[in-house]
């Protein structure tokens, strides 16, 4: 039996079997639209002589049947985790597993951080296990806190022993409000601690009572901030950094040379979602900033979110715009602890789906995977490096055939060493995660 992904993001039950639950009129006009304006005005950066660097060596999943949602992260020692939710025969009781690969490409035995029935599973809005600089592991999962549809908890929770046993989980919010709070991102810090960003819904009015929820036009979310300790406890209340955001799009964050940028799209009055920017500077956050003025002015959430990667000065980051009826995945460069950014340039291939990941290598050249349309029924798991010194795309890599559809998720990748660790789900009657290595050639 496949794993069941409950709905959230105002969305309804999904399932990731190939028989999904449609999307609603609004949001399914609009992908409809996108794919067929940018299949017409497709442009490449890509450069014809170029020779494909990429090349890809399958890795054997330590996930089972019916595992869904990984999550992949690099650690201080250059090991990499993957974590992923796994429905149990019962079909009620959802596990999240994670394993270890080492050097030799072997996954370690699969650990449980949490095992329960109720367990919030959604497509876009997964569970993360991080390592902090002093080895310890923290992981983040949602878990339902009453009857609502829509009500449900972030939790947190560490090890000290590779995943063998956990803390008491608690929450980087208040405890016991029936609201929506999720699209977490763990960002470590140098002194062992990190920082907790979401989205927090605490301040949305309850709907009445039967009333129909419609896409994009319910309260807003709202973007929060919260700091695990060293000492293993949430210190302090969470700190509003916005208090209009995009329902259910990812934050995506990372550490600099000069402090953490933090991305998220953003949700203006007049319905513009772009994505937004802030900085830590002198233990302060910056004013929001918009990443690049795309104007994408839309009345639904796209579920997409953007995705960031940083080595000292240099800063990536990519995400989805359906702006102008024409779909488009955008790449911008900074140097400068993400201060000031670059001119965009377009990585996909004319009819993106988006879910978008970068990861900076060494040679400060960026990777960049994407879902790409490639058929009414079918996609594809798709990647390419990007030069910030040119701006050149170079020729696209295919990881991976999809069917089209919520039931693939978001593909994940972290670096190690010189090479990247990618997953990614294949639905079907019983779905699975995949995982493989991208390589890149020296230029």
């Amino acid at each position: 039996m496949p794993i069941a992904l409950t709905g959230g993001c105002r969305y309804g039950t999904f399932t990731t079997s190939q028989h999904l639950t449609p999307m609603r009129p609004v949001l399914s006009h609009v992908c409809h639209v996108l794919a067929f304006s940018a299949l017409v005005a497709c442009a490449r950066s890509e450069a014809p002589s170029t020779l494909q660097r990429l090349s890809m060596k399958p890795l054997l999943s330590p996930a089972g049947a019916n595992a869904a949602e990984p999550f992949v992260s690099a650690s201080p020692n250059g090991s990499v985790m993957l974590s992923w939710l796994q429905r149990e025969p019962d079909s009620v009781t959802v596990v999240l597993r994670l394993a270890t690969l080492g050097a030799d490409d072997t996954w370690s035995a699969p650990a449980e951080v949490v095992r329960a029935k109720n367990l919030f599973v959604n497509w876009a809005d997964f569970p993360s296990v991080v390592t902090l600089a002093d080895g310890r592991l923290l992981a983040h999962w949602l878990q339902k806190n009453g009857s609502g549809k829509y009500a449900y908890d972030i939790r947190l929770s560490s090890s000290t022993d590779a995943g063998r046993t956990w803390t008491p989980d608690l929450t980087p919010h208040a405890p016991g409000i029936p609201a929506e709070h999720g699209f977490v991102t763990l960002l470590p810090r140098a002194d062992s601690s990190a920082d907790i960003l979401f989205l927090n819904g605490r301040a949305a009015p309850p709907s009445p009572a039967g009333a129909p929820v419609v896409e994009g036009h319910g309260p807003p979310m709202r973007l929060a901030v919260a700091r695990w300790s060293r000492d293993g406890i949430v210190s302090g209340a969470e700190s509003i950094l916005d208090e209009r955001t995009c329902d259910c799009c990812q934050t995506a964050a990372a550490v600099t040379s000069r402090g953490p940028v933090v991305l998220y799209r953003d949700r203006s009055e007049t319905e513009t979602r772009d994505i937004s920017l802030r900085r830590l500077v002198n233990g302060q956050w910056t004013a929001s900033t918009p990443l690049h003025a795309d104007n994408w002015v839309i009345d639904a959430c796209p579920v997409n979110g953007p995705a960031i990667s940083a080595n000292g000065d240099d800063v990536a980051a990519v995400w989805f715009t359906g702006a102008r009826d024409t779909a488009k995945v955008q790449l911008v460069f900074s140097h400068d602890a993400g201060a000031t950014f670059g001119a965009p340039v377009r990585i996909d291939d004319g009819t993106p789906a988006g879910r978008v990941d970068v990861e900076l290598l060494a040679s400060g050249d960026a990777v960049v995977t994407w879902i790409e349309r490639t058929g009414k029924e079918t996609s594809e798991v798709r990647a390419r490096i990007v030069r910030p010194a040119d701006g050149v795309a170079e020729p696209t890599f295919t990881v991976a055939k999809l069917t089209v559809g919520r039931a693939s998720g978001f593909p994940r990748m972290a670096r190690r060493g010189s090479t990247l660790t990618l997953a990614w789900t294949v639905s079907g009657p019983t779905s699975a995660v995949h995982v493989a290595e991208l390589r890149i050639a020296p230029r």
